[in-house]
């Protein structure tokens, strides 16, 4: 009655290249999908979508993008050996400072306390 093919629960897509195109797009290169990769947009994709050839689509499509291969794990540079600090001269010459948040609140309300650590003699 709505004029919509389903396989299922699936909507099923035509074989249309723009439509095919522009689904794919959407999955992969919106701001809400933040570049999935192969695996995971076929798994959201085959939840709601039927195509022919989707899992061979979905895998072409990824393989294309050029930001997925330029952040792939093997094209990044290795960062290297950690190297110790040196260590401060004087007391409180080099501190660091944090927050830590989510704790029970006090009878005043306050959740969160600041943390500060003398270098030299933590």
């Amino acid at each position: 009655d709505d004029n919509v093919l389903w396989q299922d629960t699936r909507l099923v897509v035509p074989n249309d290249a723009t439509l095919r195109e522009a689904l794919m797009t959407e999955a992969h290169s919106s701001p809400f999908s933040v570049h999935p990769g192969f695996t995971k947009m076929y798994n959201d994709l085959k939840q709601y979508f039927w195509q022919s050839g989707m899992k061979r689509d979905v895998a072409t499509f990824v393989a294309r993008c050029l930001i997925c291969q330029q952040v792939k794990i093997e094209h990044q540079q290795a960062s290297g050996l950690l190297q110790q600090l040196d260590i401060p001269v004087w007391k409180w010459d080099e501190i660091s400072m944090d927050f830590v948040t989510g704790l029970p609140p006090t009878q005043r309300r306050h959740d969160a306390i600041w943390v500060v650590v003398d270098r030299l003699t933590k």
